[in-house]
């Protein structure tokens, strides 16, 4: 009996070796499958994992880019004063109100894509072409300036990811919902430069006196 039993141990301790291995083989199956669905393997769109893939990072720079000027609009609308407070206050918090909107949708559609958004500090300094002022409180004129030419850098950043996307990835879809940002950031870019173009028109008055003063 003692020799049977020294005989079949080593056939137990393989079937118990197996049963091991294929167990911890279906767990890393899984693991495979899981990591596949959250990359968006399952994703069947019309777009391959790379074009998805380079759509979704140019969404997450446009996102950061969007992140930033929230940032940027939320700190003038509590910092502005002057004579233009009320209406510069009032300007930013719907702005502010407009770019939050659009950071939502930038994210849900970078998630529709099967990518995740960038969502720590890090990464929005890293990915944004904009760029702070810390410690600077400047007037209300600059505020808007900086704000506009902000907005402007925005536009043109939009106008390459929508060629981007449309020539290189194939994601019209994309495209098009990059365009209606950008109409979105034309129009607010127009409300600060008019700001800024109606601080340096000088009054009709004032040009009729200059041209009465005595030479």
């Amino acid at each position: 009996m003692g020799t049977v039993a020294s005989f079949l141990r080593p056939i137990y301790t393989w079937q118990n070796a197996t049963r091991r291995t294929d167990e911890r083989w279906k767990k890393v199956k899984t693991i495979m499958a899981t990591a596949r669905t959250r990359r968006g393997a399952n994703i069947n769109i019309g777009l391959t994992d790379e074009q998805r893939e380079g759509v979704i990072d140019l969404l997450n720079h446009d996102l950061a880019d969007t992140h930033i000027l929230i940032i940027k609009t939320k700190k003038h609308h509590w910092d502005v004063v002057g004579p233009e407070f009320r209406s510069l206050h009032l300007l930013w918090d719907e702005q502010y109100a407009t770019l939050s909107e659009n950071e939502d949708l930038i994210a849900e559609r970078i998630r529709q894509l099967g990518g995740y958004p960038a969502g720590t500090a890090e990464t929005f300094i890293k990915y944004s072409s904009l760029k702070e002022h810390p410690g600077d409180v400047p007037d209300a004129y600059e505020m808007v300036a900086r704000l506009q030419a902000d907005h402007e850098q925005v536009i043109r950043n939009l106008r390459q990811h929508i060629d981007q996307a449309d020539e290189r990835y194939s994601d019209q879809g994309t495209a098009d919902f990059l365009t209606d940002l950008i109409r979105g950031h034309e129009l607010m870019a127009w409300m600060l430069r008019s700001f800024v173009e109606g601080k340096e028109i000088v009054p009709d008055r004032q040009v009729s006196a200059i041209n009465s003063e005595p030479r």
